[in-house]
């Protein structure tokens, strides 16, 4: 009777919880899926139309272009906010014991929506840096760069910011693992700080790195929030990422059977993307 109830208490918990992923999640995605072999765009009938969506995709110059500009975002940005938090993890770890309020108050970036930042720093790039620029004769920054060419720059700037405390937090969970012997040994021998850092502290929080490497990557390959806040795609076209041609597109824009399929084109290469990253950098934690 014990093996009964307690077969019966798995199955209240657990039956309830894949019957909600499987309707908020797996049947969204199937119907996509389903959806993107179709000309249906959003209300009426529907006809199927086979692989033709997926053939319009390649020769689509804003999804093209869209695709470019995303890949080129997040591998600035996962490079830029992956040496920056491990300078800020290095420094941090060195000289100062981080209180828990400390970690708390650092870690607050990230857990602020990325929408409302958005909308925050579009105020201060539109009306308050511009403003003390002109003030201060400093003609570089006397304009709104969001509506210029360098738009991409303030988008990168703002997804540093707010994601260097998570990988911030996780360079210093590595750094913590690593006993003060070694580095009293590597002292002791004469190594340099800079040895140190390639031969020591580097090789032992690889792991780390391959984490922050794979989630940083998936976060901004798939760019949206910031986009919508801060230039809704401009100016004109030039910052527009695979997920807001998608969203805007396809709801809006009445190409939802063939933002269906880029979505699940979309996928595909999130998935290839995340496999040869974790197979790279695994293959390199060995060599280490």
């Amino acid at each position: 009777m014990a093996w009964m109830r307690r077969s019966l208490t798995y199955f209240l918990m657990t039956v309830p919880m894949v019957v909600v992923f499987f309707y908020f999640h797996t049947w969204p995605a199937l119907h996509g899926i389903f959806l993107s072999f179709t000309n249906w765009n959003g209300f009426g009938p529907y006809h199927f139309i086979g692989f033709k969506n997926y053939l319009d995709l390649l020769h689509d110059k804003q999804i093209l272009h869209a695709y470019g500009f995303t890949f080129e975002f997040a591998i600035v940005t996962t490079v830029l906010v992956n040496v920056i938090s491990l300078l800020i993890a290095l420094a941090l770890n060195a000289k100062i014991k981080l209180s828990k309020t400390f970690r708390a108050i650092y870690f607050l970036p990230y857990v602020l929506s990325t929408l409302i930042v958005s909308f925050i720093f579009n105020y201060l790039f539109s009306n308050l840096i511009p403003t003390i620029a002109q003030d201060m004769h400093f003609t570089a920054l006397s304009q709104n760069i969001l509506g210029t060419g360098w738009a991409w720059v303030g988008i990168v700037i703002v997804s540093v910011w707010q994601g260097a405390s998570f990988n911030t937090l996780l360079y210093l969970a590595g750094l913590q693992t690593i006993p003060e012997d070694v580095y009293e040994a590597s002292s002791i021998d004469g190594a340099s700080p800079w040895t140190t850092f390639w031969k020591i502290t580097f090789p032992l929080i690889v792991p780390f790195f391959t984490i922050n490497m794979v989630l940083a990557a998936k976060t901004y390959l798939q760019v949206f929030d910031q986009v919508v806040g801060m230039t809704n795609g401009g100016p004109g076209t030039s910052t527009q990422s695979i997920s807001f041609v998608i969203y805007t597109n396809g709801l809006g824009g009445g190409e939802l059977a063939y933002q269906s399929a880029n979505a699940v084109v979309f996928l595909i290469i999130l998935v290839c993307v995340a496999l040869i990253q974790v197979r790279v950098l695994q293959g390199r934690e060995v060599q280490l």
